[in-house]
C-alpha cells in the first residue's frame, strides 16, 4: 500500500541529474519538498507534468516548497530532459526503482504518476495520484504547501 498523508517519508540517498548526491533528510531541513514520481523522460504526459511544475516553480517556492522529480531514467537522460525543457528543479535517477519501493509505489505496465508533499519534519502532508491529469499535480502541491505555511505561521504566533 502506497504511503499516505501523515506517514513519515522514508529517508533515502540518490544521485541527481547534475551528479550531486541528494539525501532527503538533509534537503528538507531547509524547506518543504514536492517529490513527484513520473514514468519516463520526454513522454507526452511526463513532459506536460514537468513543464507545469516549471511554469509554477516560482509560486511553489513562494509558499516554501522545492520540487524534485524521480523516475527510473538515467542521470544523462534527466540532464537532457531538464535542459530541453528549461526545468529549474532537479531530477533524481532511480534505475532500480529502489526509491519507488521505499514509498511503496505500484509498478504495473506504467509506473505510477504520484506526488508527495513532505514538510520539514519529514511528514507526508499530501499525496496526489493521477496518470491522466499530469497538470493537476502542481496545483495540488501548491494547495498543500499553502496549508503547511499557514500551519507553521500559526505555530509561530502561538
Amino acid at each position: 500500500m502506497t504511503l499516505n498523508t501523515g506517514d513519515r517519508a522514508p529517508d533515502f540517498e540518490a544521485t541527481m541529474d547534475n551528479g550531486e548526491k541528494f539525501r532527503l533528510s538533509d534537503f528538507i531541513k531547509d524547506h518543504a519538498l514536492v517529490l513527484y514520481f513520473y514514468p519516463k523522460d520526454e513522454t507526452p504526459g511526463c513532459t506536460k507534468e514537468a513543464c507545469v511544475f516549471r511554469d509554477n516553480f516560482t509560486s511553489l517556492k513562494e509558499v516554501g516548497g522545492e520540487v524534485i522529480g524521480v523516475s527510473a531514467d538515467s542521470q544523462e537522460s534527466h540532464a537532457k530532459f531538464r535542459e530541453h525543457h528549461n526545468l529549474q528543479f532537479r531530477l533524481i535517477s532511480d534505475p532500480g526503482n529502489r526509491i519507488r519501493e521505499l514509498f511503496k509505489l505500484k509498478h504495473f505496465l506504467i509506473p505510477q504518476r504520484i506526488t508527495f508533499v513532505i514538510d520539514q519534519s519529514g511528514t507526508i502532508r499530501g499525496v496526489f495520484e493521477s496518470q491522466i491529469h499530469p497538470a493537476a499535480h502542481a496545483e495540488f502541491a501548491h494547495k498543500i504547501l499553502q496549508e503547511i505555511r499557514k500551519s507553521a505561521e500559526g505555530k509561530a504566533v502561538a
